[in-house]
Order: C-alpha cells, then sequence, then structure tokens
C-alpha cells in the first residue's frame, strides 16, 4: 500500500498528485516549485532565488518523511534556459554534497513560468 507524505511547510499540491509517495522503502517527490509555502506565491524570476526555495521545500518533504539529502538517490531538473545552468547547479551542489544521480534538461516551459523545477527520488535504506 503506497503512504502519502504531507508538509505544509512545502507548497501544496496544486493538482491531483501528492506532494511525496513511499513505495517500498523509496520515497518519491513530486516535482517541487519555487513556490513559498506561507504565501502560495513563486518566487521573483531569479534562478539563484527559485533554486534555494526549491532546496528548501524539498529539504522540508524529506524532513516530513524522516528523511534528508543524504537519502536522495536521483534527482530529475528541469530548467527552462539552460543559460542558468552555472547559476542553478551552483546551489544544487550546496544541498547535494552526497552527489546522487541527476537528468537536467531544458523545457520549453514550466507551471507558473518558474524557471525550475526538481523531482526527487530517495531511499530509506
Amino acid at each position: 500500500m503506497l503512504e502519502r507524505v504531507s508538509t505544509p511547510k512545502a507548497p501544496a499540491a496544486i493538482g491531483p498528485y501528492s506532494q511525496a509517495v513511499w513505495a517500498g522503502n523509496f520515497l518519491y517527490l513530486s516535482g517541487m516549485m519555487p513556490i513559498d509555502p506561507e504565501t502560495g506565491a513563486l518566487e521573483p524570476a531569479d534562478i539563484t532565488v527559485q533554486a534555494e526555495r526549491i532546496m528548501k521545500n524539498v529539504e522540508a518533504v524529506l524532513a516530513e518523511a524522516g528523511l534528508t539529502q543524504e537519502n536522495v538517490v536521483k534527482t530529475t531538473c528541469f530548467l527552462s534556459d539552460m543559460a542558468n545552468f552555472g547559476a542553478f547547479n551552483a546551489v544544487y551542489g550546496a544541498y547535494f554534497s552526497s552527489k546522487p544521480a541527476r537528468s537536467c534538461v531544458a523545457v520549453r516551459e514550466l507551471p507558473k513560468s518558474a524557471l525550475v523545477e526538481v523531482e526527487v527520488i530517495a531511499y530509506k535504506g
């Protein structure tokens, strides 16, 4: 049986999905957006600010599940512009020092015109 994880310390789902779902020892986080969970507002259009917010949102969901960034085994990162790769990577590297597996792709557009979105898979072993 799947167990859903939710915390008010990360943005609420804006559609028919969960913040995260346990499947055995794996926790799958939905794509995290750069939304302030207190205001529900998208962070300003600055890649560093948006990346920082996403990492804080990821931390909050992981913490609710009893995990940390050290449990993350895979991320998928979506950038609306690869010109932002370096600035995003600097923030990402500060939060994921354990260097999980990662894919990073450019997409045409993200919800709410965000600059970045990040999906996470973590393992509780």
